[in-house]
Order: structure tokens, then sequence, then C-alpha cells
């Protein structure tokens, strides 16, 4: 039998995140439960089972224009990941996990059911491009204190869409003027285009998990592979931080 992983942060790894507003932590889930989410999240795809978002629904760069154009039925996301499978709350009371949001959040943490808690998919040919944003513009609790775990069920690169950050954004306040109407980066300012500059692709491998903070911003380009790439993702907030009405 192979060990536990360890059920916390070290020291330097708590100061990269607060530096950076991100964490891979790589092997943190064997293979056990990485096959057993995998066959939930292909049964999902492939009966389309509801709650899901297709790409053609958001209109990003590089989706289908509705979902009764060719790949349109192409999935996006598969929500409710924690009503699909008892496996991804098993895996999400895991000391490994816990103990690590405790350190970020406080000694008691929520997951709120309504944000995020979903299996993201990247397909071929007809997946999108996702602009520079930060998960606040959706979101509205009391602080901007939350935490995204996100687990790569495969390997995540460039080539397939894998999330790319700018470390440090966390930290930082940016003026309105910056944004769009649907809050993304306009990448045609000189201020964004030199912040964009500092990207970082966050490459995983399956089994690794990225912890991030809500407020760095993210991005991710389009699958341009022949495999489908599948990520689990949830959301977390400590006791102290409920939302707003």
């Amino acid at each position: 039998l192979s060990a536990a992983p360890p059920a916390a942060f070290t020291p330097a790894e708590c100061a990269q995140f607060e530096v950076d507003g991100y964490l891979v932590i790589r092997r943190l889930v064997d293979s056990l439960w990485r096959e057993r989410m995998l066959a939930v999240t292909r049964d999902g795809v492939q009966r389309l089972i509801e709650p899901l978002e297709f790409e053609a629904d958001l209109h990003y760069p590089g989706a289908p224009a509705s979902r009764d154009a060719v790949g349109g039925r192409t999935v996006r996301r598969l929500k409710q990941a924690l009503s699909r499978d008892y496996v991804f709350i098993e895996w999400l009371q895991q000391p490994a996990i816990v103990g690590r949001l405790r350190q970020l959040l406080g000694p008691e943490v929520y997951c709120p059911l309504a944000h995020h808690n979903c299996i993201m998919t990247k397909a071929p040919a007809f997946s999108s491009e996702t602009g520079w944003h930060q998960d606040t513009r959706y979101w509205s609790f009391t602080r901007p204190e939350l935490v995204n775990v996100w687990l790569a069920l495969g390997h995540e690169y460039p080539d397939n869409g894998c999330l790319k950050v700018i470390p440090g954004t966390h930290r930082m306040a940016f003026d309105r003027s910056l944004f769009d109407d649907e809050l993304f980066l306009r990448p045609d300012l000189p201020a964004n285009r030199a912040l964009i500059e500092r990207e970082v692709f966050v490459e995983l491998e399956p089994g690794d998990v990225l912890f991030f903070h809500a407020r760095p911003f993210h991005a991710a380009s389009r699958n341009a592979t022949s495999e489908t790439k599948y990520s689990v993702v949830f959301t977390f907030r400590g006791v102290d931080n409920p939302p707003l009405p």
C-alpha cells in the first residue's frame, strides 16, 4: 500500500501561495480515485446527463454558434458533480484536501454547491477559448477570499488548453476600464498586454491538484489535440465568509 499523502502544506508552500495565488501539489490523487471519477465523467458526457453546459451556450471564441450547429452538443462542463456520484464527496473529505483548505481558509470550511462543483471538459475541434478573468466576476461573498481546487484527471498542457495564470494578481486592484462588458480583461489595452505577458501555463499530470485563489487572473485556450481533457473543480470558503444576498 502506498503511504497517504501529507495532510498539510509546508510553510514554504503556504508562503508561495500567498505570493502567487496558486500552488500545484503533484500526485495528490491516486489512480483508483481518478478512474472512478473518469468513469462517471465519461458516462455523463456520453449520455448527456443533466445538468450540464454546452460550449455553444457561452458563445466564447471558437465555440459552435448554437446547439443546432455542427458540434453544438459538445459538452463544456458537467454541473453538480457532488450529486453525480459519492466518489467526489469521498475525495473532498480526504485529509490531504481538507487539511490544506483549513490552512488557507480557517478551521471550518464550506463548499458552496452553486460555484464550480463541476467537471470541466475541453473537447477537440469544438472547444472554446476562455478570456482572462477572475472568478470573483461570478460570485458575491462578504470577502473575495475563496479557494478553488482543480484536479487533473489526465494530462493538461498548452496544446490541450491547460489553465494559464498571471501570478500575484490576486493581491492587485484593477480599474473597471480595463475590463469588457463581461468582465474579461481587454487584450487591446497596453496595460493589459503587459500584464498578460507574465502568464504561466499550469501544466498538470494525472492526479495533480491545483489550489488557486479566486482572484488571480486565469484563462485557457482551445484544445488542439485529439483527446478530451477532463478536470474536476470545486470552490471553498471559510465559515466567516458567507454569501451576500
